[in-house]
């Protein structure tokens, strides 16, 4: 799965439309293998985008959890660290 895609339920504040919107975009590239569409296939691409982040929307607002919300700062150091360990101190 495309590397790039967070995870975005249970998050406060919770996720924003650009970021459902921005999974979408990833989710639709890796799908067809492009990372920008021809202008024979751009009209395709914008309305799977479109309806993906739909689906991606009602998705995460019909999700329940009884998980305390997870703090966003917190989970960006977190992935901070594992990239440390990952890949040595930049």
């Amino acid at each position: 799965m495309c590397r790039n895609i967070k995870t975005l339920f249970n998050f406060d504040p919770p996720a924003t439309d650009y970021e459902i919107t921005a999974a979408a975009v990833q989710f639709v590239r890796k799908l067809s293998g492009f990372n920008s569409p021809s202008k024979a296939n751009e009209e395709a691409f914008q309305r799977a985008v479109e309806e993906v982040a739909a689906a991606a929307g009602k998705l995460l607002d019909s999700l329940v959890t009884n998980a305390e919300p997870r703090n966003r700062e917190v989970e960006i150091e977190r992935a901070r660290e594992r990239a440390k360990k990952r890949f040595g101190v930049s």
